[in-house]
């Protein structure tokens, strides 16, 4: 008969002085907040996401929005009960700064991919110019196969990578600037914002087919998202060498910023953190907010909606 391994323990002592074995599980901290990481070239989302967690041993990490290993810049981090905030940062408009180079297309629109055709034409400034209009907007954007996009119930790179064609539909983004700022024969620099959902990829092929040639993304940076630009983002390395690395995150509070803010007392607070709805009181509260949240002294307690002059939490966040 084999025997199952025994999680690490080690033992501590209860109230009444027994002791009693605690697993490594619960030795994890309870740290909460949010961290601007300027992710470097080469590392996943996911593996930036794990060196933070263990950086601060802490319960629970996620982020806002991938970034291709070959992108760099801007991953806001949650950690412990800033995770349950992530949707309203990564639900925030984003800027990126890219390279197309032109005359080759790639499998995955990018630098990584195999090249799987070839132009020799390549355009001038002037004509790279006048098609951005029609990639700014509302438009129809096809995601790259190498998605995370499900078909099916399967990731479409998991597809992609087996072999499989992916031929994803046409879906609405938003491309609010697009702005040419250099140009040579082999290569343009673009600078654009957009909403959730866009594929930079994706739009670099497709400007290059527009264009009558072939192209693929070189480099990509992302330098804002959600509000936070790159004067908000952090070293990983700076990160990992502060001693006192806790007075770096931003408080949960900081992705909420874009919706209202009700100020409760104490005993308010303690019922929204157990799920209750409490009345507002004073002369202007509201009686009816789709989305707000609720502070006691700036700390965030729980995120929900006013209904008929009652604030009921949606979710609640711990101290």
């Amino acid at each position: 008969m084999t025997m199952k391994a025994r999680p690490k323990t080690r033992a501590t002592a209860s109230a009444v002085g027994a002791v009693r074995p605690v697993s490594e599980k619960t030795l994890k901290r309870h740290v909460s907040g949010w961290i601007i990481l300027d992710k470097p070239h080469g590392m996943s989302s996911t593996q930036a996401v794990g060196k933070l967690r263990w950086l601060y041993n802490a319960e629970k990490a996620g982020h806002a929005g991938t970034l291709d290993p070959l992108a760099t810049g801007l991953l806001p981090v949650a950690l412990g009960e800033a995770t349950k905030t992530v949707p309203f940062v990564q639900g925030g408009g984003k800027r990126y700064r890219f390279t197309l180079e032109w005359g080759s297309a790639t499998s995955t629109d990018d630098r990584e991919g195999e090249v799987v055709a070839r132009s020799d034409v390549r355009p001038t400034g002037e004509q790279v110019r006048a098609v951005l209009p029609a990639f700014t907007g509302t438009i129809l954007q096809r995601p790259p196969a190498f998605s995370a996009i499900k078909v099916a119930g399967e990731r479409a790179y998991d597809l992609a990578r087996a072999g499989e064609a992916v031929d994803l539909a046409p879906r609405p983004v938003t491309i609010s600037e697009l702005t040419l700022l250099s140009h040579s024969s082999e290569a343009s620099d673009f600078e654009m914002a957009c909403e959730k959902g866009t594929y930079v990829r994706a739009l670099a092929r497709d400007l290059a087919e527009a264009l009558g040639t072939r192209g693929h993304v070189a480099a990509l940076r992302r330098i804002a998202v959600a509000g936070f630009t790159e004067a908000d983002a952090l070293q990983l390395d700076a990160i990992a060498a502060d001693d006192d690395r806790d007075r770096l995150l931003r408080p949960v509070a900081v992705a909420l910023r874009h919706l209202p803010e009700l100020r409760v007392g104490p005993d308010e607070a303690a019922l929204l953190r157990n799920g209750n709805p409490v009345l507002l009181r004073g002369a202007n509260a509201p009686i009816e907010i789709a989305e707000a949240w609720a502070s006691l002294h700036g700390q965030a307690v729980a995120i929900g909606a006013v209904r008929a002059g009652h604030f009921q939490p949606t979710r609640v966040l711990r101290p």
